[in-house]
């Protein structure tokens, strides 16, 4: 997912979150570290166990590392320290370095071993050199001992002395760590059983792991807020067991802000585990397959035979997080979270996806909405991606609000655009821009086009209408337009909104430009080559062939012209004579006649035979009426704002289903005519 920053709308309760232990730094000469530390992004273990064999391999590490295991935590542990010799391999310290943090257990043989004091020298020189966590656990000893090097491990020291083939420089290494690691904040072991031990060092290495973000989350812009609105919705005190959804459109964020809570608070749950993209599976390798995945998950156990255990057998005593992400099938839910019974107290579901009404169907009542960003996060965002941080070229900097402009806040769309633009000169950058406007970026529209596909045939033709032409349309007025078109417009504008793929803001219909450009696109592909076999026309240059080559055909539904720009347009009777099925014809341009700089022409003789056409709407129309056959039964809004109308035909006509006209700026109309119609608004110059 990518880089990413949340604004939301939600609902709010109290919670409360717990302390994360911090450890006190300190800090060791790093000249003995034989390779690089690698960065976070390198990370292959989450725990290095340092330990002394004899003292603990078969007894308190073995423990420790059957608890790691259970939690679902990645730990590295070294058996080969019995060899001889006191240098540790280079594949040792390669694996030291990739750990996010070591836990050295420190039994009173520990210090015997030169090969525990060389791991013990790499790991606090991986604390200072990558703020690697370590963990000491003063097992059976006292810390003192090990700070002052006295008892067992003063005893240690003292045999090294005597030997004379040991450096004074390398025990003096060693002194100082042991030293260090003493004044760490650790675990003691006295007064305390080995079950409660574990069980705290557990506790304790999760939360750690948990709030240090994931190479997926760590770039994330303004996630802290977004975190803290989700725990407030999540209630994470309350007793009960509560179902969360994230919702928005493809590419909003929905799935990097769930990990980021996902990492943020699994630790306070005995059991986790986080679902990705279960369509596939359930479709594949079914309903019990599910099952198996959850439970393998959460109770850290294979093979799993869910034909004899129920979910709620296993899980109904157990305080579990499971984030189930990209839901797009309400079967995923009822066979994994249909009953909240299944689960133990405080149990949390979260569920991630772009159709509302998928929660809605499961009583997910609380929802957390992902918004698109505000420019400046939008631009902080791009610019990790394009600069990777650093300052932008001076020669590209004004073309990087253009690219602000196309992305419209989505962060999937900053993030492949700016990786695609990095290190690219200014006329790369000025050439991906220029296609960009004839040719939508193929990574963004695969990731959009996802839910357009889960939409039946009925409510993709309401979208691609209002892609076209409705934006910024009252919703009532389009309603009662495509309901005109035989299409299902109040249940499919739900839809289309429980889905992300449109928003309604003071009764307008209103939709990301990213989604016009890809339900453009979806059109487009289907006659790539010839305009005229396209159910909707809306680029000038496809516009213009069809009417000059008379190419079009019955395919034709919607033609939205624009004339700004053009220099010269013939309608004619032929050009549309084909195009018997056209709902729509958009003609629109400059408000200002003197400023169009357009020429048309437009024959005396001019027919419009279209008995589907709903909607007419043609600004600054250059002749004094409407072509004199002009006719449509079906016709239910008229829009001519021109000032060349002096009446809108020859004859008188009786319009049954016209219901909207506006004439705006026709000061020479003659009045009486608007006797033949029924109009629910009638706008004429003033």
């Amino acid at each position: 997912m990518p880089a990413d920053s949340f604004s939301s709308s939600s609902s709010s309760s109290s919670s409360s979150s717990s302390p994360s232990l911090t450890a006190a730094t300190s800090s060791v000469d790093d000249s003995s570290s034989t390779s690089t530390a690698a960065s976070s992004s390198d990370w292959k273990h989450d725990v290095f166990l340092s330990f002394r064999g004899e003292d603990t391999r078969n007894n308190f590490t073995s423990h420790l590392c059957n608890a790691l295991k259970q939690k679902g935590i990645d730990y590295f542990k070294d058996d080969e320290e019995l060899k001889p010799g006191e240098e540790i391999s280079s594949s040792l310290v390669t694996e030291i370095q990739r750990s996010r943090s070591s836990i050295i257990v420190l039994s009173e043989n520990y210090a015997s071993s030169k090969w525990c004091l060389e791991e013990l020298v790499e790991i606090l020189v991986c604390k200072r050199a990558k703020n690697q966590r370590v963990v000491p656990i003063f097992y059976n000893v006292d810390p003192s001992h090990v700070r002052n090097q006295t008892g067992k491990f003063g005893e240690a020291m003292t045999k090294y002395c005597e030997e004379k083939k040991i450096k004074k420089e390398k025990m003096q290494k060693w002194k100082e760590a042991l030293t260090q690691v003493a004044n760490l904040s650790g675990f003691p072991s006295l007064k305390k059983s080995e079950a409660q031990l574990i069980e705290e060092i557990i506790l304790d290495v999760s939360k750690n792991l948990n709030s240090v973000p994931s190479k997926d989350t760590q770039f994330l812009v303004g996630v802290d807020s977004c975190i803290k609105e989700l725990e407030l919705l999540l209630c994470l005190e309350s007793i009960d067991v509560r179902m969360v959804g994230i919702w928005g459109m493809g590419g909003i964020g929905k799935t990097t802000l769930a990990k980021a809570i996902y990492e943020r608070i699994s630790h306070k749950f005995e059991g986790s585990c986080f679902l990705v993209d279960l369509g596939l599976d359930l479709a594949r390798k079914g309903e019990d397959y599910l099952k198996q995945q959850l439970l393998s998950k959460v109770l850290k156990v294979n093979n799993i035979d869910v034909t004899t255990t129920s979910l709620k057998t296993k899980l109904h005593s157990k305080k579990v997080l499971i984030v189930i992400d990209n839901v797009n099938n309400r079967s995923i839910l009822k066979t994994l979270v249909d009953d909240s019974s299944w689960f133990g107290p405080q149990s949390r579901i979260i569920i991630t996806t772009r159709d509302k009404q998928l929660l809605t169907m499961y009583g997910v009542n609380v929802v957390y909405e992902v918004h698109k960003l505000q420019d400046d996060k939008a631009i902080e965002v791009f610019n990790r991606y394009a600069f990777r941080n650093g300052p932008p070229p001076m020669d590209v900097m004004n073309l990087i609000p253009h690219v602000i402009a196309h992305a419209q806040g989505l962060p999937l769309a900053l993030e492949v655009l700016g990786s695609s633009l990095c290190k690219k000169s200014k006329d790369e950058w000025m050439c991906a821009l220029d296609k960009l406007k004839r040719i939508p970026n193929m990574e963004i529209q695969k990731v959009l086009q996802i839910s357009f596909d889960e939409l039946d045939d009925d409510e993709k033709n309401v979208f691609l209408d209002i892609a076209f032409v409705f934006v910024e349309y009252g919703k009532d007025f389009v309603v009662e337009l495509l309901d005109s078109f035989g299409f299902s417009a109040t249940i499919g504008i739900r839809t289309l909104i429980d889905k992300s793929l449109i928003s309604i803001i003071d009764g307008e219909l209103h939709m990301h430009d990213l989604l016009i450009e890809m339900g453009k696109e979806i059109v487009h592909r289907t006659c790539p080559k010839e305009p005229g076999q396209r159910s909707r026309l809306w680029m000038q240059e496809d516009i213009y062939h069809v009417l000059e080559k008379h190419t079009g055909t019955e395919d034709v539904e919607i033609m939205a012209l624009d004339l700004s720009g053009s220099k010269k347009i013939r309608f004619t009777t032929t050009a549309f004579s084909k195009m018997t099925k056209l709902r729509v014809l958009l003609i629109s341009g400059k408000s200002n006649p003197l400023e169009m700089q357009c020429e048309v022409h437009i024959s005396d003789d001019f027919k419009l035979h279209c008995d589907e056409l709903r909607f007419l709407l043609w600004e600054n129309y250059h002749l004094k009426s409407l072509p004199y056959d002009f006719e449509s039964k079906n016709h239910l809004c008229l829009w001519m704002k021109n000032r060349h109308l002096t009446k809108l035909w020859n004859e008188n006509k009786v319009f049954d289903n016209l219901k909207y006209i506006d004439l705006t700026n026709s000061r020479f109309l003659k009045g009486g005519q608007s006797r033949a119609v029924d109009s629910e608004w009638l706008y004429t110059a003033e």
